[in-house]
Formats: structure tokens, C-alpha cells, sequence
């Protein structure tokens, strides 16, 4: 009975290995379980292992990188950080699709073999995407020819290259024809552009404005009509600047190429432009010494600009309804506003010194009424009198 009972458990267990067998190998869509399962494991696995993987590659690259005194190859490496995590998922997929193939022993996956080709490309491309930052850095040194709001124009204008070329060689991958939809968007295009004409007006504008450097971020600027304030950003179709008051205006890129901007931080010096008004009856040599003494404290002092530079002139420029008029020509060093005004400040503090020394005072409007000699004087009647009457 032992016998029997042995041989019956081995024939059951033969039985359900044989199931086992038969559910392993059963098919699905032309692939079996096993081949199926092992495709997704190795799926999962370069999925789960991407960042470990490349991040050993990086810290590889970044060892090489730092034995170089210059800090491009660093940046690079940087920028490929990305792309690499791409890498273990292509060759998991790669050695996914071989054993799904292997297991059917068709070319039923044919077209999904184009997905290791479109991972390459789009690695390939997104890291050319991302090294433009570090390739534009080395064009720093050509910041004369290009302002710094240029070359973010061409960093934009180089990713978006990228970016455009990739997608065609992906779908040139999948043998979607690339030339019928250039052609499909050309046509749209034209009918685009005969309604975004002011988009393109305001790109050129912008153009204009970089290659003529009439300003750059950070410059004061004056559009009269438009606006006064502080550039934070030069964009393709408007241009962010700030006022003094905080406030943001995106002025269209069309009216900074065609009004005339006056850029104040451009300014060599800085004016001061006064008329000084002292009394009628300031004698001559009162408004000699005035005159001497301002344009000599303007003259020696370190803060104001000399000839031949600028033009400095102390005057007496006309007669006014009250007074008589000095001309103050002059300028600062300094173009910041907040030392102006203080230069300005103590100049004044001085030229009222100077007028109060000098024995004279400022004039203000007034009217004196003259009386010719002989003349009656008239008063008119009071209440009282004019009841007493």
C-alpha cells in the first residue's frame, strides 16, 4: 500500500508540473507567459535602477570633468544628467523586445523594435537640448558683438532647434512622412501670419532693438508716451519694464523700435539747470560775488564734472518780473539719483549761504505801487463818520 501510495503522489505531482508547464507556456497574442513576465521584470528593473545607474555615471564623468582646470566640461556633465536616466531604459527595453521575439519566433514586433531608435533620438536630442546653456557660455567673451539679452535669444532659439529637428527624426523614425506636415503647416502658417502681423512686427522690433544695444535689463529708460522705468526682461514679442512706482508694463517690442527711447543709464553726467532769483536792489557788487563764489565752490568741488568734459556756467542770465535772474549751469559725476539729490542738497545750502554773506536776499514774486509826487492821498469814510454825517 506504501508503494502505491508513493507512485500515486509522484503521478499527481508529474500531473501539476505538467499544468504548471502548460500555464507557463500558454500564449497570449502570440507571446507566453514566461517570455512575458520576464520582459516585464527586466522593464521594471531598468526602470528602478535608472537613477542608480546613472548616477554612477555622472559621478564617474564629474571625477574626469574636475581634473580639467576650465568649468565647461563640468557644465556639460550637468546638463547631461538628464538624458542619462534615459540610458537604462533603453537597453531594458532593448533586451525586453530581444526575449519577447526570442519567445515568439516572429517578426510581431517589428514596428515596436522602432522604440529603441526613438529612445536614442530623443536622447541624442535632449542632450543636445541641454548642453546649449554651457556651449553659450563660452560665447561669453563675445559680449561686445552680443549683449547678454542676445544670447538668451539664440540659448531659446538653439533649443527650440533641438527640439523641432528631434521630433522629425523620431517621426521619421515611424516613417510619418515629415515633408507632407511641413507642407500642411506652411499653409497654415500663411493663414496664421496674415492675422498675427503685429507677432511678427513685435519679434522684428525686438531684433532692431538688440542689435542697435539701445538698452539692456537693468537700464533706466524713458518711451515719451509710453513709459518710464527699469527693464527686467527683453521677450520675443513685448519687453518688461518696471516703473518707479512697481508697477509692470509689457510694452510691445514695435513701439521701442520705432519711438525715440532715452536710456538714463547711459547718462555720462548728471545736469543741474537753475535760475536763481535775488532782489532789484542787489548792487553790482553783490551779484559779482555771488556769481564768483557758487562758480568757484561748483569748480573745485570733487563731485562735479570740469571742462573739457561738460560746460559750467554762473551768470546773470536776464531781469525778471521780480528779480534778478543768476543762470546755474552744471554737472554732477555721479549719475545715481540718490547722489545727485544729495550733491544738489548741499549746493543749495550754499548758494544760501553764499546770497545771506553777500548782503543781499532771494526775491520772490511781489508788486510795489509808486506814488507821484504831489498826488492826494484819498481815504475813504469810516462808519463813524458817515453817521456823524
Amino acid at each position: 500500500m506504501r508503494v502505491q501510495d508513493d507512485n500515486g503522489f509522484l503521478a499527481q505531482s508529474g500531473e501539476l508540473w505538467t499544468q504548471a508547464v502548460a500555464v507557463w507556456q500558454t500564449s497570449f497574442l502570440g507571446v507566453s507567459v514566461g517570455h512575458g513576465l520576464s520582459a516585464i521584470i527586466i522593464l521594471v528593473l531598468g526602470i528602478t535602477l535608472r537613477s542608480l545607474v546613472a548616477g554612477t555615471l555622472i559621478t564617474l564623468l564629474k571625477r574626469m570633468a574636475h581634473k580639467t582646470e576650465n568649468g565647461f566640461d563640468d557644465a556639460v556633465v550637468e546638463a547631461l544628467a538628464g538624458p542619462l536616466k534615459l540610458l537604462p531604459i533603453t537597453i531594458s527595453f532593448f533586451f525586453a523586445l530581444n526575449i519577447l521575439e526570442a519567445g515568439t519566433g516572429s517578426t510581431a514586433f517589428s514596428d515596436v523594435d522602432r522604440i529603441i531608435p526613438s529612445l536614442v533620438a530623443i536622447g541624442i536630442f535632449w542632450g543636445l537640448h541641454n548642453a546649449v546653456a554651457p556651449f553659450i557660455h563660452l560665447m561669453r567673451a563675445l559680449q561686445n558683438a552680443l549683449t547678454p539679452v542676445m544670447l538668451d535669444w539664440l540659448t531659446k532659439a538653439l533649443r527650440i532647434l533641438f527640439v523641432v529637428i528631434g521630433a522629425a527624426a523620431v517621426l521619421q523614425i515611424w516613417d510619418i512622412p515629415v515633408g507632407g506636415i511641413i507642407a500642411g503647416l506652411g499653409l497654415f502658417g500663411v493663414a496664421v501670419g496674415l492675422g498675427a502681423q503685429d507677432l511678427f512686427k513685435n519679434l522684428i522690433g525686438g531684433l532692431l532693438v538688440l542689435a542697435e544695444k539701445r538698452f539692456l535689463p537693468g537700464d533706466w529708460i524713458k518711451v515719451d508716451g509710453v513709459v518710464e522705468g527699469t527693464v527686467e526682461a527683453i521677450n520675443f514679442r513685448s519687453t518688461l519694464v518696471r516703473r518707479f512706482d512697481k508697477g509692470p508694463v509689457y510694452v510691445p517690442n514695435s513701439k521701442l523700435s520705432d519711438n525715440a527711447v532715452t536710456n538714463f543709464s547711459r547718462m555720462t553726467h548728471r545736469r543741474t539747470y537753475w535760475i536763481i532769483g535775488v532782489r532789484y536792489d542787489t548792487t553790482v557788487e553783490q551779484l559779482k560775488t555771488i556769481r564768483d563764489r557758487v562758480l568757484d565752490y561748483v569748480t573745485k568741488h570733487p563731485g562735479y564734472a570740469q571742462a573739457p568734459e561738460v560746460s559750467t556756467f554762473m551768470r546773470v542770465d536776464s531781469f525778471g518780473p521780480s528779480s534778478i535772474d543768476f543762470m546755474l549751469y552744471c554737472f554732477t559725476r555721479t549719475t545715481n539719483w540718490g547722489e545727485w539729490l544729495a550733491l544738489k542738497e548741499e549746493l543749495a545750502f550754499t548758494i544760501k549761504t553764499i546770497v545771506q554773506e553777500a548782503g543781499t536776499d532771494f526775491a520772490f514774486p511781489s508788486s510795489s505801487i509808486y506814488l507821484e509826487q504831489g498826488a492826494e492821498l484819498f481815504s475813504p469814510p469810516t462808519a463813524v463818520d458817515a453817521s456823524s454825517a
